[in-house]
């Protein structure tokens, strides 16, 4: 797979290209059930995604830039189509099947899962740890990396590691009494706060607040504590990066 010019094809195009081979030969050896789980598919839609997976192999495989492939609550909160395509290159984003790559690289439609393991790499998120911290402590030598990934793709670095070297500031999304925040919600304010950040720079952290959302330091790191009187439920985060 050759991957379009992006930050950090150079760096990381071997291990892609490992990936690839590794995720297509698993699937092509597996039953529909382990093709269910390594794509995380059911019926059409894992025909669909074994035909997209195989074509991954292939020099002109379509691709997007990453802000178009990619959906969901935050991504719509976020606003990429909004912001200049130099802001969406300073967000940095993990991905199963290329490490990591900024928001304006253009990348193939694909189904992994971080936390999939495909033989003989293990887990995508441990196979990447090591190149994805050692790219991202290249790529911010004197930029300070804001960390709102959830713990998924937080697993795909090694923060501790990249904290030693880089300026890493830690945000998290809680509930009014300490606990993970859950939800539509929790999900859409991280959005706005990614878009806070690439417009109106690091500062914005400290005075943060959304609909009753507001951020709190501690610690060196910022807490955004959801509204006390509301009860949310779903799924939140800790990370994405500006």
């Amino acid at each position: 797979m050759r991957a379009s010019v992006g930050m950090f094809d150079d760096a990381l195009a071997d291990e892609r290209r490992r990936v690839v081979e590794a995720l297509i030969g698993a699937l092509n050896g597996s039953s529909t059930r382990r093709q269910e789980i390594l794509l995380n598919a059911r019926g059409p839609l894992l025909e669909r995604a074994l035909e997209t997976t195989r074509q991954l192999a292939h020099e002109r495989v379509p691709r997007l830039a990453a802000w178009q492939r990619y959906s969901g609550v935050v991504w719509s909160h976020l606003g990429p189509s909004s912001l200049a395509p130099a802001q969406r290159r300073r967000l940095l984003i993990p991905s199963s099947l290329y490490g990591v790559t900024t928001a304006e690289d253009r990348i193939a439609d694909f189904r992994l899962k971080m936390n999939v393991g495909v033989v003989p790499l293990g887990t995508m998120a441990t196979f990447w740890k090591p190149h994805v911290t050692s790219v991202l402590a290249a790529h911010s030598k004197r930029s300070t990396i804001v960390n709102l990934l959830p713990g998924e793709h937080e697993a795909a670095i090694d923060v501790r590691e990249l904290t030693r070297t880089r300026h890493v500031v830690s945000v998290h999304f809680i509930d009014g009494v300490g606990g993970t925040t859950v939800g539509h919600d929790a999900k859409a304010v991280k959005g706005i706060l990614a878009h806070t950040l690439l417009l109106e720079g690091l500062e914005a952290l400290s005075t943060f607040e959304w609909q009753g959302w507001r951020s709190i330091p501690v610690d060196g790191a910022f807490n955004i504590v959801s509204p006390a009187q509301r009860n949310l439920d779903g799924w939140v985060t800790k990370r994405e990066k500006a």
